[in-house]
């Protein structure tokens, strides 16, 4: 018995399409639904929806967050600061004691 097989058309290439086994034993492949036309009108009807459903940040959040935001900032280049002193120092240390031995 053979496989079923099933033929991709160009117009599906890149979409996941499904086979529907045939009576007979065969398959054909069942194409993706029709696309609806393109109405601009309900597009933008669409967009205003939800744009509405948008809650924005207070003031008064907006600046907590970013007050926030700069104390992280500060806190991180201190940090690398230190970080970037113990390792130049830590290197330096090695090469004197490089070169007292030679």
């Amino acid at each position: 018995m053979a496989k079923p097989t099933a033929t991709v058309s160009p117009a599906s290439k890149g979409r996941v399409v499904k086979a529907v086994p045939k009576a007979d034993g065969g398959a054909t492949v069942a194409g993706p639904a029709p696309k609806k036309p393109f109405n601009p009108a309900q597009f933008f009807r669409e967009v205003r929806a939800e744009a509405r459903k948008i809650t924005w940040t207070s003031r008064n959040e907006t600046w907590i967050t970013s007050v926030m935001v700069m104390i992280m900032v500060v806190m991180t280049a201190v940090f690398f600061f230190v970080v970037d002193l113990a390792l130049s120092f830590g290197i330096n240390q090695i090469l004197k004691l490089s070169t007292l031995g030679s």
